[in-house]
């Protein structure tokens, strides 16, 4: 794989701005991997271990601000119920199997071409009401909590943090269980949940295959395609989309076995690091290492403490946040469309719909300006 090309050639840099620069790739991380910690089989003490390591990995190998986030559609439907643990871990397998491929063999335009990116933002609309139903469902159970929630990502975004707000919500619930169980006496991991042959051959299901093709179209659309034109906007860097779909696909062939949950790249990540004021790996190495550091934390006492009603509201937060890149659509109906089909049916079947209703929309469109 050939290095990046860019002017500023500072690669890791540990000023100010990696320390606040670490905060805006947290802003979806710690979310919903608390979320999928809870409500799953992940454990937090190996996901929170993968994502340390590969945040410094690539920091140091790309030089750059570059985002090491959970793939969101995967961990929507884990979290909704949708997917077992081993249909997860099988679905991220497969996925870095076939990322890595795409990488290497710079076929990542072409595929992108069937996707679409109407296609692309009605995935994101249909993840955000996945996420919106069960955020809702937890809630329920405790108003109280739930409102306290919303209150204090409604004083975040007053503060002018709203891009931060579920992570302020997050903050304030791992607060309270700290108060709540005390802190955790620090403890070693221990194995990673088994993943054999047989667990995975088990989690050889539609709803595995629906969350592949799925996740595929966000990670295409959002981890390499629109990173990619990010870093090249934001920080006058050459990073292929077929590189970062590489690396993507490696990340999850070793992490996963590990215990860690799938990961991806994103232009969101990149851009909140940059606006925390990130411009080199060093915010990268600043996080993984925060992230290191918790793993001896974060045990199952904890996670029992944690307010499950604030988890509906935070759940709520990403979940909007995700469901608004359809109004970024060229074709706002067919995204709100697909993620309407999604939520009466499921994912995959609405991804492959949606293909079909894109290219037959371009189709007229070129029938039409033909005439």
């Amino acid at each position: 794989m050939r290095i990046v090309r860019r002017r500023d050639e500072t690669g890791v840099d540990f000023g100010r701005g990696a320390l606040t620069g670490a905060i805006g790739d947290s802003i979806t991380v710690i979310p919903l991997v608390v979320a999928l910690a809870l409500l799953t089989d992940v454990s937090l003490p190996h996901a929170l271990a993968g994502f340390g390591v590969f945040q410094v990995v690539w920091g140091v190998r790309y030089g750059l601000p570059i985002s090491v986030e959970p793939m969101k559609a995967l961990a929507a439907l884990a979290i909704a119920g949708a997917l077992t643990y081993a249909e997860l871990a099988l679905a991220g397998l497969v996925l870095g199997v076939l990322l890595l491929a795409i990488g290497l063999s710079g076929t990542l335009a072409r595929v992108e071409r069937w996707i679409g990116e109407p296609v692309i933002r009605g995935v994101q609309f249909a993840v955000g009401l996945v996420l919106l139903e069960t955020g809702i469902d937890l809630a329920i159970a405790d108003p109280v909590l739930a409102a306290a929630g919303v209150a204090i990502a409604a004083a975040a975004a007053l503060a002018g943090h709203g891009k931060a707000s579920a992570l302020a919500v997050a903050v304030v619930g791992i607060a309270v269980a700290l108060v709540t169980a005390g802190v955790p006496a620090p403890r070693w991991p221990g194995a990673p949940p088994g993943l054999s042959l047989a667990v995975l051959s088990g989690a050889v299901t539609r709803n595995t295959a629906d969350g592949i093709a799925a996740q595929l179209a966000m990670t295409i659309g959002n981890a390499a395609l629109a990173t990619s034109l990010l870093f090249a906007d934001l920080f006058d860097a050459e990073v292929t989309p077929d590189e970062l779909s590489a690396t993507m696909g490696a990340t999850n062939l070793l992490a996963v076995p590990l215990g860690a949950i799938p990961m991806c790249h994103g232009c969101d990540g990149v851009a909140g690091k940059h606006a925390f004021g990130a411009r080199t790996g060093g915010a990268n190495v600043v996080l993984g290492v925060g992230y290191l550091a918790a793993v001896p934390f974060a045990t199952p006492a904890l996670l029992d403490a944690f307010p499950v009603a604030m988890l509906g509201a935070l759940l709520a937060i990403v979940a909007v946040s995700l469901a608004r890149n359809a109004l970024d659509s060229e074709n706002v109906a067919l995204s709100v469309a697909i993620g309407l089909v999604a939520l009466a049916t499921n994912l995959g079947v609405a991804f492959l719909l949606g293909i079909v209703a894109h290219l037959a929309w371009e189709r007229v469109g070129e029938r039409a300006s033909g005439e």
